[in-house]
């Protein structure tokens, strides 16, 4: 399973659409904080509202007929879902196995029907785990808190039930973020983040910004702690793949890690770098520090990144994507998130696009299209996914010419929404290779 191209060769008849659509997406950052930041609010406010994550309900659904019609080209192309913690929540139902079981089972039957070939699970979001880990506490979606051992090993349960109908699976990790606000209502004792705030040498390799909680990835001992959570995941589990999206620093202000930067410019003296080149770098020390123990673990998994579509936003937020792509040691994929259609008024796609096919990359790095199946039919961009339903059935064919390798949708929810059901039958259909 962790070969994709032998696995799609013995599979030609999974086809797929595949439907991603995740956090919001913002061109430009708006007084000094990230998109990223703007996006893990909005995931909380999902919660209630339903954009862009599900509500507690989900959207409304409609009924589409599977693929069936196996393609003739194409057969190893990335056609990958998004599945975001919000779908896996366990509050609120009798948090049994059997439920848990009850609801991925689900996600794998519809995402199959709609062409997937690939799940993108979040089981890492606030730096937690919905697996047996030695490094994080039990995820508080399990039980309700943080901590608590819910009797079943989810991901062990997810791994079994993708493979058994043909789906690869990536393990989607959150490296920086613990806490937004109120979730987790509480931290485990367990938690990393409560062990350092109890010793004050170690008080700094986290920081408390705003309304969240966050790692500090200018420390080794940081990094070491991620790249161990990826490593222990490869090792446990028959995943295909670990997965980071584009949580990175949250904000450009330089109060955020003051004291490291600090005390990192009194060594240095006139060798420091500038704040946003230091970032960059300890960003890049944790990628490659991450890549290299997923390949300690199997070579064959694979471990890709899915960053913002704007790559200046992307640098100033310490997202080095020219270097990953790049240089040997860093990723074996990169997913930007083209969360954009062709009236958006800064970004187009086809300009978003252009920006990333003409990006310098290694040939072993693979660059999916990330699209925002979310948005489709919505009064997103002042309504201009709502000009017609074929938006993304025509961004995969220009992502195609344009010589992507496969694309991701946000999110599993919305391949089978009533907001979303003729876009959904129109990319369907540019799969089993019909014209959009």
């Amino acid at each position: 399973m962790k070969n994709m191209q032998g696995f799609w060769g013995r599979h030609p008849a999974i086809l797929s659409i595949m439907m991603l659509a995740a956090a919001v997406f913002l061109t430009m950052t708006l007084q000094g904080e990230s998109p990223a930041f703007a996006r893990w609010e909005a995931e909380e406010a999902s919660a209630v509202s339903g954009t862009p994550a599900e509500e507690a309900s989900g959207p409304s659904e409609q009924t589409l007929a599977p693929l069936t019609v196996p393609l003739t080209e194409n057969v190893d192309e990335m056609r990958a879902v998004w599945v975001p913690y919000l779908s896996l929540d366990m509050r609120g139902g009798d948090g049994s196995a059997v439920s848990f079981q009850e609801k991925f089972d689900e996600i794998v039957r519809t995402s199959k029907e709609r062409g997937m070939n690939t799940l993108i699970v979040q089981v890492r979001p606030f730096g937690d785990a919905l697996y047996e880990s030695d490094y994080f506490p039990w995820s508080h979606l399990l039980t309700g808190r943080q901590g608590i051992h819910p009797g079943y090993d989810p991901l062990a349960y997810m791994v079994e039930a993708a493979h058994r109908e043909g789906l690869e699976i990536h393990a989607w990790l959150n490296p920086l973020r613990i806490q937004l606000e109120t979730n987790p209502p509480e931290l485990a004792q367990s938690n990393p983040y409560q062990e350092w705030k109890r010793d004050p040498a170690k008080s700094g390799w986290t920081v408390d910004y705003g309304n969240g909680k966050y790692y500090n990835p200018a420390y080794p001992e940081v990094r070491r702690l991620i790249a161990g959570g990826a490593r222990e995941i490869v090792e446990k589990y028959d995943v295909d793949g670990i997965h980071f999206d584009d949580y990175f620093y949250p904000t450009e202000k330089e109060d955020f890690d003051k004291a490291a930067y600090d005390a990192y410019k009194a060594e240095q003296g006139d060798n420091a770098m500038p704040l946003a080149d230091w970032r960059r770098e300890n960003i890049n020390l944790l990628i490659r520090e991450v890549y290299a123990a997923v390949k300690e673990a199997d070579t064959d998994v694979v471990f890709g990144i899915s960053p913002q579509a704007n790559l200046q936003n992307d640098l100033r937020m310490g997202a080095d994507v020219e270097t990953w792509c790049s240089q040997e040691g860093y990723l074996d994929y990169i997913c930007p998130q083209l969360y954009v259609n062709s009236d958006h008024p800064t970004l187009p796609f086809e300009t978003a696009a252009d920006q990333w096919c003409s990006l310098q990359r290694l040939d072993s790095v693979k660059l999916y299209f990330g699209l925002a199946l979310y948005k489709a039919n919505s009064d997103a961009d002042d309504g201009t996914w709502k000009s017609s339903q074929d938006i993304l059935a025509r961004q995969i064919l220009s992502g195609r010419e344009l010589g992507a390798d496969g694309f991701f949708f946000y999110s599993w929810e919305y391949l089978s929404a009533d907001q979303t059901a003729q876009e959904v039958a129109n990319v369907m259909s540019v799969l089993q290779g019909e014209s959009a």
